[in-house]
């Protein structure tokens, strides 16, 4: 794998906790890598140690192959979208996507900036002042003003949490074709399971400080390797001792083979219906099943069953 980031045992610790612990981490040229985890897992702190705005307790952080972590942030070819976005509110769109191209006195800056702008469909509202445009709009300038600097690698910070719903699935299919077409290595933070399912090349899932398991969506989703990783990539059933992802779990009237439950709710959520029941030892159960399938009520007797490569065991 042609490395463009390798961090080796990266630790940051302070005084009152450690933020992050041991973490060894490699992402490939080109590569859409979303790091993922909850609130205080450390996530934050790794891509802020990644850009220079802090600095490890132990351990190398390493750029195209040369240790980057003693070096200032602006000594790194390493770009950042904030959270926030960051903006400058009395600069135009343009404006915004020139000052870091200004500050490096850079030849060509009307070409360049013309294509990245182009390139996030801004083309036409350079003009304008971040107030004067949307919330989605803002996050693609914020984008435009890292891209044009060309880094080898872009960090970005739950960049799509401050839009709705909506607007989150359509920013960020966006943002996975522009990685693509050009071909700029991103890491992307988020808490968001969905959002790094979809959009990853690879994943890696924090929890304390620590990187619980890195992989492929698909292989992290079905194979999780610990208890905290299954639970937080999604919804999960603990039936006889056994996880179960509840789009595996399989709901019959019939008698059959199986655990036998007690309908407690149906719930209709357009794609799919949602089946909550109540075991015989009185644990809670759910059920994902297509709306075209049979239809059940409160009250219905019914039998859980699965197959056995869907179920999820742990030590």
């Amino acid at each position: 794998m042609d490395a463009v980031l390798e961090l080796r045992d990266v630790s940051k610790h302070y005084p009152e906790h450690r933020a992050v612990n041991g973490v060894s981490l490699s992402l490939a040229r080109g590569e859409f890598f979303s790091l993922l985890g909850p609130s205080g897992c450390g996530k934050t702190t790794t891509l802020r140690l990644i850009a220079g705005f802090e600095e490890p307790t132990r351990g190398e952080i390493r750029l195209n192959g040369c240790a980057i972590h003693h070096l200032k942030p602006y000594q790194r070819n390493v770009s950042t979208v904030f959270q926030n976005y960051a903006l400058f509110p009395h600069l135009t769109v343009r404006q915004n996507v020139e000052f870091g191209l200004r500050r490096r006195a850079e030849n060509h800056m009307a070409q360049k900036v013309g294509e990245v702008l182009d390139l996030v469909r801004l083309t036409g509202k350079e003009a304008r002042y971040p107030s004067g445009i949307s919330g989605g709009e803002r996050q693609r300038v914020a984008l435009a003003r890292s891209l044009v600097l060309a880094p080898d690698l872009l960090l970005l910070d739950e960049p799509l949490s401050a839009l709705d719903p909506n607007l989150r699935k359509e920013v960020r299919a966006e943002l996975k074709a522009i990685q693509r077409r050009v071909g700029i290595t991103f890491l992307f933070v988020t808490h968001d399971q969905e959002e790094a399912l979809a959009m990853s090349d690879r994943l890696g899932v924090m929890n304390a400080g620590a990187l619980e398991q890195v992989g492929k969506p698909e292989e992290v989703y079905l194979r999780p390797q610990t208890r905290f990783v299954a639970a937080f990539l999604g919804a999960l059933n603990w039936i006889q001792g056994v996880g179960v992802r509840p789009e595996a779990t399989r709901i019959s009237k019939r008698a059959s083979q199986g655990c036998p439950a007690t309908v407690e709710q149906s719930t209709f959520l357009g794609n799919c219906v949602r089946v909550a029941v109540r075991l015989s030892n009185g644990e809670l159960a759910t059920a994902e099943i297509s709306r075209l399938e049979e239809s059940f009520a409160p009250g219905d007797q019914v039998n859980l069953s699965w197959r056995p490569e869907d179920e999820l065991r742990f030590e």
